[in-house]
């Protein structure tokens, strides 16, 4: 009887909003020990599953089951309100509360991550061409030279080797430009990572990006930061994103990677800038019919996610403590790290049978290892879905199957 009235309220919701309009994508993972096609299909195709507790991503890895359960869910409790080209709706509902988040002017909608780091680097540098950017960064490393190729920026690469740069870094790198070039082209804006997805979720010390802005503020420089997963630094760190935006003009926050929606951004700054965005936006093709669907799932999941990811936090200190206690099993933290660790095995513990042991016995998944039998072990929300106990004696299960 239950299931029938689930079905019903799943068929009024697409009969309400139509199935094509949600877009059904796998969810994304964050980088490192990437998974053989046979190990994706193991942990993706999913139906409706509330107990699948993931160290892979940062987020819940919904199916498209459970993407369009939750967001019918969300229906019934509260109408969603749709918007139109990114106009009303559940869209100026986030948008709001971003900016409060952030303690910006304003905030806005944008469909990729990449365009709204790209939009926000286009604005802030103006007329100059050089900007700065971390060299392990997904500006400079992802985003397929769309500084160059489109909007005539020169993006000039700081801290090689290391997993953040600081203010001194900085510093020499603009004097060895500046020294070195006999036609001098203007330098305007500086971004930060953070945390850093390259450097396994790193995150910067607070006193190296107040640092970092000083400086760039001191030379007019303007700061963008693309904090896509800024809330785990939040919830690993205790710093407050309020505090982290005060010290840049711009922010970019991710919609899908732990807000669990199926695509989108947030771009945060003052209004001058931000109201340029809608036009810059249109003119790339980004300017999409509606996004109710996105800006629903993420709204939903802002909402308490200080709490959440505070209670998260603690249940995972302790569980660690708990794995680190079987044979063969050793846990550590990065340093300056948030949400992922370093999961090492003892060489008699068959990896590829524990992984798939894990996944099919106790739903449970995991990555896969490099070739020092390391696992990157992602903390997220779905941890809460089974007791710590319960996740302890499936590693030792798995561990002697």
């Amino acid at each position: 009887m239950k299931n029938s009235k689930n079905n019903t309220k799943r068929r009024d919701f697409l009969k309400l909003f139509g199935l094509s309009s949600i877009p059904l994508m796998a969810p994304s993972i964050v980088l490192g020990n990437t998974l053989s096609k046979k190990e994706e299909n193991l942990d993706f195709k999913r139906e409706s599953d509330n107990t699948f507790v993931n160290f892979i991503s940062d987020g819940l890895m919904l199916s498209p089951k459970e993407r369009i359960q939750k967001l019918s869910n969300i229906n019934s409790i509260s109408k969603i309100e749709q918007d139109v080209y990114g106009n009303g709706g559940t869209i100026s509902e986030l948008e709001n509360a971003f900016a409060k988040i952030t303690g910006k002017e304003k905030a806005i909608f944008v469909p990729t991550g990449t365009m709204a780091n790209q939009l926000a680097i286009k604005l802030l540098n103006e007329n100059n061409t050089k900007v700065i950017v971390p060299e392990n960064s997904h500006v400079f490393r992802d985003e397929a030279d769309a500084a160059q190729s489109v909007h005539n920026q020169r993006l000039v690469p700081v801290g090689k080797g290391k997993s953040f740069f600081d203010a001194t870094d900085l510093k020499d790198t603009i004097d060895y430009y500046n020294s070195g070039e006999v036609f001098k082209s203007g330098l305007g804006t500086v971004v930060v990572e953070h945390p850093v997805r390259r450097a396994d979720g790193t995150a910067l010390p607070l006193d190296t990006i107040k640092s970092i802005s000083k400086y760039s503020k001191e030379k007019g420089y303007k700061l963008h930061l693309d904090g896509a997963r800024i809330h785990l630094a939040s919830a690993f760190t205790g710093v407050s994103i309020i505090e982290y935006a005060s010290h840049f003009d711009t922010v970019y926050i991710s919609l899908y990677k732990y807000l669990n929606a199926s695509t989108g951004a947030i771009l945060c700054g003052d209004a001058k800038l931000i109201d340029k965005m809608k036009h810059q936006i249109k003119i790339l093709g980004g300017t999409t019919y509606q996004n109710w669907n996105s800006s629903a799932m993420a709204l939903h999941y802002l909402n308490g996610i200080e709490d959440r990811w505070q209670k998260i936090v603690q249940k995972a200190d302790q569980l660690i403590s708990e794995l680190n206690k079987i044979d063969g099993v050793s846990i550590s933290k990065i340093e300056n790290g948030t949400n992922i660790f370093n999961l090492n095995l003892g060489a008699r513990i068959n990896i590829q049978n524990f992984r798939r042991t894990l996944r099919k016995n106790y739903n449970i998944g995991l990555r896969g290892a490099d070739a020092n039998r390391m696992i990157k072990f992602s903390i997220n929300e779905s941890l809460s879905r089974q007791k710590n106990n319960t996740i302890v004696n499936a590693f030792k299960k798995a561990i002697t199957a």
